[in-house]
């Protein structure tokens, strides 16, 4: 799986800038889309959503967009998927803080897409250890993480975490940076630059984990 990570501009001055090599999948930050408004896109006002599908189908790859969407007076922040021309869903932010305005999405979503199972966290939910788990526990080959800006070292050390405990490599990308880590825990991608690309091979061994624990009772047997 190849992904080209882009931390700058938007969809249609990527393309303008004739970004056409191929990849599995194209990831852009909360630069991608921008500002979503559905009730525009549904009008025929506005077509971000319908930019982002027909990308996907030019250049035969999986679309990965980070956006402000506003739904019904409430603004989310999303993460919008697309593939052979068609938009496969959008995914909100899960948890919401009070001071930033806002609101909180209702379920986290695995996309089983031509480049693999692509599990969305987005922008904090990182800080989040259970929202990457959980992806994991849906079987995503790889986490990717739409960011705003980066301003100190917690989103690294978050994707990391993520990316040891759930056994997934988790990908970020902000504002200026794209980073990625192993299962390992260990940084494998770091570049400042406005496209950078990362080459991941899929693994999906499981390992069985036991442990013992005093004073808990037996399984109960069931009669059929």
């Amino acid at each position: 799986m190849e992904i080209c990570f882009v931390t700058e501009g938007g969809i249609e001055e990527f393309w303008q800038r004739g970004g056409k090599k191929p990849c599995d999948v194209l990831f852009f930050g909360f630069n991608g889309l921008g500002e979503v408004d559905y009730a525009r896109e549904l009008a025929g006002e506005t077509s971000k959503l319908e930019d982002l599908a027909v990308l996907s189908r030019e250049l035969s790859c999986v679309a990965v967009a980070g956006a402000v969407t506003h739904s019904c007076g409430l603004r989310y922040k999303s993460a919008a998927v697309a593939e052979r021309g068609r938009i496969l869903g959008v995914s909100d932010r899960l948890y919401a803080f009070e001071e930033d305005g806002f609101a909180c999405g209702a379920h986290a979503r695995v996309y089983d897409t031509q480049a693999g199972k692509l599990g969305l966290c987005v922008a904090e939910d990182l800080f989040f250890p259970q929202a990457v788990q959980q992806l994991a526990a849906f079987d995503a080959d790889v986490v990717l993480c739409p960011f705003g800006e980066t301003a100190d070292f917690a989103p690294q050390l978050m994707m990391r975490a993520g990316a040891f405990f759930s056994g997934v490599p988790v990908c970020l990308c902000a504002a200026g940076i794209a980073q990625a880590a192993a299962p390992s825990g260990e940084v494998s991608m770091r570049a400042a630059r406005r496209e950078s690309r990362l080459s991941l091979q899929p693994r999906r061994e499981y390992r069985i984990v036991s442990a013992r624990q005093r004073g808990a009772p037996p399984p109960r047997p069931v009669n059929f």
